[in-house]
């Protein structure tokens, strides 16, 4: 039977199949059972992770290869999201926060809820924005756009038309300025605002203390068992990896460059902390500290919501990646970027090594090699420093090469003389050899994460002085001013191409009367003496302002008679923009960005007058300074009558017509007189170009505004025949093998359009003359190479505001003929007769006024600033050598210097170093890499 049945092949495959189940069965039975314990714990023994390697930042490199900046080995604690247990992960995150404390380690806090010394709540976002407000004297200002407004009345700045103008300027005086002009927000209520609705709070009042307890415990969730204080540490450090939520199997970092105690006690007890890996990770350094600091840039973390947008959105960038920031860092970010790589792995439950499966080696980013001479650029620094540390002091600066002194008869020491650059171009292919800013930075402060109190080291000691010194300012690029008696060169070639001959001679009369207006030549305001007949050679040498009046206006003041070749302002605008002075110079950096546009426009000049009355009217006028039987001083009837004062400015009435006018309009007399005066003096005045306007552009003063790598690259064009070259701070861009990725050859732009290009050896001749018989002899007497150079001085007018404006006005009330108490009533008075003005909010405006309104004398605005101290000129000078075969152009700005002829002698040692006179002098064979190498 049964025989018969295993001959049916259906049988045999059934008895088969159940044979197989019972084997599989009893195997199954075997590993689970049986042998379940073993291979449970080879299997929690045994973890596949990734491990991410960073890939090192490309390297900088001067042009002879000598490393700018690089980067050295370090520690980086990182947290993986993806392993560790959200019922474990405070207890993982409190245990490695104690350990990296024991050893002053810093970890990542941006959580923007901290607890006062007092035990306070407080945003950070409002204490930030506190401070800012009371450092600029605004804390009872609300309103983001009335302290945009005050800020630009306190710093001159006119808004005109264009609000984003009016922050650009106000930010090159103040630094950064936390107001969005595009929503009328200060930022850093914004940050606050998106910052609680992220965390899910809709109420944009709600307290410190309530956000924070909220987030605890619906965000985060934590125990009653962790007090606030370490709580708080906890969503720190959560707080990093709720921003990467959605990047969960990429590590976050939470600590850079740890020490070695730190990483230690973390790797002894590595299986108590699941998800923790310590990396080496390479760290930013820049080996010659603050060294060209304003050309290379730094370094930060990924921050601004625009960065957000293009790294981490488009670019894939981790959160925690750190960017360049500045400089050529930040332009040539990508380039530099390396290519990170990884190892899988298989490690045990303790985090040990078992075995590596796979790697994936990181590729290093690109090197870039800059135009920048590092023996050269280090030099620039160097006598920049010493010069103006003698200057301040009115000592003697003495090398091999000059001896000068800075100790005036008049006005002694530049004490306020602490900022200053130079710009070394090579004059054949626009290359910066050297930039120089002082006073400077360490990029190194950036490499893992500026501290506050370095932060603070950084920022000016007086903000509200525009001219104190601002290490983080890029002066080359970004301080635009009046160039002074360096503008003389490109009047007089100007004057050369429209026909003038360099030979001839004006008269130096010794000052010229224009409509109540004086204007002298040096010469006449410091000794009442002249110079006699003066060519145009003789004219540069002398800087003769008496000449190029002349020339920049037409007329022969000297014989009083027409000039032979026709010239105005629009002749001077159009030669200025030839030789590229309206436009940006194209260095290779974006941030800071550099200034253009610094040639005025004539024809906007009334419109942009126009603008600013109608804004400052409307400021002003108020129903009460209106007579009702008169005029109805509705909105819609003042509005009118601003429009309708506004349209006499092509008129250009007399004061007293003004009055006559505003009295009959309905304008109380007893107010009507100070608004005619601002009419008339402050704009109607100003709105006209006029005869003054040109004799000022003439000589480098008035509407200019250029930036010393401009004037270094005007100084080129003179130099190199008309040449016009893009200027520039890269060479090339190598891989990490060495191989080419990016050669960037001299762009010529063009050839400066002249008619006659020999007038330039006329102009050039007469800068020679400058340095062997002309005002900076004393620099170049002994100096072995001959150099084309020219001083100027640029007016700088004003006062310098103190850093406490409140303090300097109750100093001052027995001169304003006040008492302090009164000023104080009356200010609380003027508060509340005008609530609605925020005007009146600010400390500084309101005693301002207060006063005036209170002093037996007849006080202006500007009379309460008499006490104050004045502002000293800025010093140019230009230069451009050997002068028989030209090489390098250089310019140098010194804020405060008072005098052109200070540098002088940071022009003559730059172009020492440069020459290898140093190197000679001392037989030191380092003038071969030095010199060969040219």
């Amino acid at each position: 039977m049964i025989l018969k049945k295993l001959k049916d092949r259906f049988n045999v495959v059934l008895i088969a199949f159940i044979i197989v189940i019972i084997v599989i069965f009893f195997r199954l039975a075997s590993i689970m059972i049986v042998q379940g314990a073993t291979y449970r714990e080879e299997a929690e023994n045994r973890i596949f992770k990734t491990i991410p390697l960073t890939a090192p930042r490309g390297e900088i490199r001067d042009r002879y290869g000598r490393l700018l900046a690089g980067n050295r080995p370090s520690f980086t604690v990182q947290i993986m999201k993806s392993e560790i247990v959200d019922e474990r992960i405070n207890e993982v995150v409190m245990n490695i926060v104690k350990i990296l404390e024991s050893n002053d380690d810093k970890y990542t806090d941006e959580f923007p809820i901290v607890l006062s010394e007092t035990g306070q709540y407080e945003f950070t976002y409002d204490t930030e924005l506190r401070a800012w407000k009371e450092n600029n004297l605004l804390e009872e200002v609300t309103s983001a756009e009335e302290a945009f407004e005050i800020l630009l009345e306190r710093h001159n700045i006119q808004e005109g038309e264009d609000k984003f103008e009016a922050q650009r300027q106000l930010i090159e005086v103040m630094g950064s300025i936390p107001i969005s002009v595009q929503t009328w927000k200060f930022t850093d209520e914004m940050k606050k605002e998106n910052w609680l609705v992220d965390h899910r709070i809709k109420d944009f009042s709600i307290s410190a203390e309530e956000a924070f307890l909220t987030v605890r415990e619906k965000i985060y969730k934590l125990p009653e068992e962790y007090s606030n204080e370490d709580a708080r540490k906890i969503m720190a450090i959560r707080e990093q990896l709720r921003k990467q939520s959605y990047l969960q199997f990429q590590p976050v970092k939470i600590a850079k460059d740890i020490s070695q105690q730190s990483v230690v006690q973390i790797e002894e007890n590595i299986n108590e902390f699941p998800g923790i890996n310590v990396a080496i990770e390479p760290v930013r350094i820049y080996p010659e500290g603050e060294t060209a600091a304003h050309v290379l840039g730094y370094v930060g973390k990924i921050s601004q919501q625009w960065e957000i947008d293009k790294y981490i959105k488009e670019l894939d960038y981790a959160p925690g990646d750190l960017i360049g920031k500045t400089g050529v860092e930040h332009k040539f970010e990508e380039y530099l970027k390396g290519e990170d790589g990884y190892q899988k792995v298989i490690v045990d439950s303790n985090g040990r090594l078992i075995r590596v499966l796979e790697t994936k080696e990181p590729i290093p980013g690109n090197t870039l090699f800059l135009t920048i001479d590092l023996n050269l650029q280090k030099k620039a620094e160097e006598v920049v420093k010493d010069v103006l540390a003698e200057i301040r002091v009115g000592g003697v600066y003495e090398t091999q090469w000059g001896k000068n002194t800075f100790v005036s008869t008049t006005s002694g020491p530049r004490k306020n003389a602490t900022s200053a650059s130079t710009v070394v171009m090579d004059v054949k292919t626009g290359e910066v050899l050297a930039l120089a800013n002082y006073p400077s930075y360490d990029p190194n402060l950036f490499a893992t994460g500026i501290s506050s109190s370095d932060w603070e080291g950084l920022m000016p000691e007086n903000e509200r002085d525009p001219l104190a010194p601002r290490p983080l300012n890029n002066i080359a690029m970004r301080t635009a001013v009046q160039p002074g008696s360096i503008y003389k060169p490109l009047v007089g070639l100007a004057a050369l191409e429209q026909g003038l001959s360099p030979t001839y001679e004006i008269l130096d009369i010794g000052y010229i009367k224009i409509g109540g207006h004086s204007f002298g030549n040096w010469r006449w305001n410091q000794s009442k003496t002249t110079a006699g007949y003066q060519n145009l050679y003789e004219a540069i040498a002398d800087s003769n302002n008496i000449y190029f009046y002349s020339l920049g206006t037409g007329w022969n003041y000297g014989s009083n008679k027409p000039l032979p070749a026709k010239m105005d302002v629009h002749t001077m605008i159009d030669y200025t923009n030839r030789f590229g002075l309206d436009e940006k110079t194209g260095i290779e950096i974006d941030i800071p960005t550099e200034f253009s546009g610094g040639v005025p426009n004539i024809e906007r000049k009334t419109s942009t007058i126009k603008v600013l009355l109608e804004r400052q009217l409307k400021r002003l006028l108020k129903p009460q300074d209106f007579d009702a039987t008169i005029i109805n001083p509705t909105e819609e009837n003042i509005n009118a009558l601003i429009e309708e004062i506004i349209g006499w400015i092509e008129e250009n009435p007399s004061r007293g017509v003004v009055y006559n006018r505003i009295v009959d309009k309905g304008i109380n007399p007893d107010i009507a007189g100070t608004y005619a005066d601002l009419i008339v003096h402050t704009y109607f005045k100003q709105a006209s170009w006029s005869i003054a306007d040109t004799m000022n552009f003439s000589i480098g003063q008035g509407e200019h505004a250029y930036t010393p790598i401009q004037m270094a690259s005007y100084m080129s064009i003179l130099a190199n025949g008309g040449y016009r070259y893009s200027s520039s701070v890269l060479r090339k861009i190598n891989d990490s093998n060495g191989q080419l990725v990016l050669e960037d050859p001299p762009e010529l732009i063009e050839r400066v359009k002249l008619n006659d290009y020999s007038n330039l050896d006329h102009v050039n001749l007469g800068m020679l003359e400058v340095t062997k018989t002309g005002t900076a002899r004393t620099s170049f007497t002994n100096f072995p190479v001959d150099v084309a150079g020219k001083t100027g001085t640029a007016q700088r007018s004003g006062k310098i505001p103190p850093v406490d404006e409140i303090q300097y006005l109750k100093d001052n009330l027995h001169r304003f003929g006040v008492g302090e108490a009164a000023v104080e009533a009356r200010m609380v008075e003027l508060r509340l007769e005008n609530p609605e003005d925020d005007l009146y909010k600010d400390d500084i405006y309101a005693m301002k006024l207060a006063i005036i309104q209170l002093s037996p004398r007849k006080l202006r605005i500007v009379d309460l600033d008499e006490y104050k101290e004045d502002y000293d000129n800025y010093a140019w000078f230009t230069a451009f050598a050997p002068y028989e075969n030209p090489e390098i152009a250089i310019s140098v700005l010194i804020f405060q210097g008072g005098s052109g002829g200070y540098g002088g002698p940071i022009v003559r040692e730059v172009i020492a170093e440069y020459m290898g006179l140093n190197f000679i002098e001392t037989q030191s064979y380092n003038a071969l890499d030095n010199t060969f190498t040219r």
